[in-house]
């Protein structure tokens, strides 16, 4: 910031292995945008390396890391970010439309499983604004996986969510986890961290605390608990 050197991270040291699903914590200006940042690819470290499956992305070029990011990792935003005049099932389709390698069949049918593995399989040729803002997520989720990501980062996936369509979200997060696919969230919220199987804390630019969760919530289960509205009785 001008001639004020920020350190938004220090000598931060992190392994993520596959199958992990990890709650990034900590107070605004703590670091940890700036670290999910270098997870997406988004930034590159100033010092010290970052290898994402293997591949070392600090003398990567910018049409490198692009590449690499559509290939490897499935982004999931707080505003979903879905085009306002494209339907859902085109929305899923976006980021396999920068793989000249993949036929239109191939790209209409992985879509089309993404939006069945959140299901929203009725739902895909629903604009957004047709769509509840649980929908949406959802639509945001299956747009992330349809290229087979080695990680998916969600950066406050609950943030504009009430409590059941977030348990909704959680619940197929969990879902795509127990089938093998890594998982890292940013979040505010201490309850949605507990869906997860590890915290990683930050503070002043460091990880001050990396612990497993002792006891994983299920999503699913507290949907069930959860009480039957008067509207929905109604209905």
């Amino acid at each position: 910031m001008g001639e004020v050197e920020v350190h938004a991270l220090r000598g931060v040291n992190l392994d993520i292995r596959k199958g992990d699903f990890i709650a990034i914590l900590g107070k605004s200006g703590s670091g940890k945008s700036t670290f999910m940042n270098i997870l997406g690819c988004l930034d590159v470290p100033t010092h010290g390396n970052y290898l994402l499956d293997g591949i070392d992305v600090s003398s990567l070029t910018k049409d490198q890391l692009a590449n690499l990011r559509n290939k490897k990792i499935g982004f999931v935003f707080q505003s979903f970010n879905l085009l306002s005049r494209t339907t859902s099932l085109e929305n899923v389709q976006l980021p396999l439309m920068y793989n000249q390698k993949i036929s239109s069949k191939e790209m209409l049918n992985r879509s089309i499983t993404a939006l069945e593995s959140v299901g929203l399989s009725d739902r895909s040729e629903h604009l957004p604004n047709q769509l509840s803002g649980g929908e949406q997520q959802r639509v945001a989720i299956a747009r992330s996986l349809v290229n087979d990501p080695v990680v998916i980062l969600a950066d406050e996936p609950t943030g504009n969510l009430d409590t059941k369509t977030s348990l909704e979200v959680m619940a197929i997060f969990q879902d795509l986890n127990r089938r093998g696919i890594t998982v890292v969230i940013v979040t505010h919220e201490a309850d949605i961290a507990s869906f997860t199987k590890r915290n990683v804390t930050f503070r002043d630019g460091r990880i001050i605390r990396s612990v497993e969760v002792e006891t994983t919530r299920d999503a699913k289960e507290e949907l069930a608990l959860m009480p039957v509205s008067k509207m929905e009785d109604d209905l």
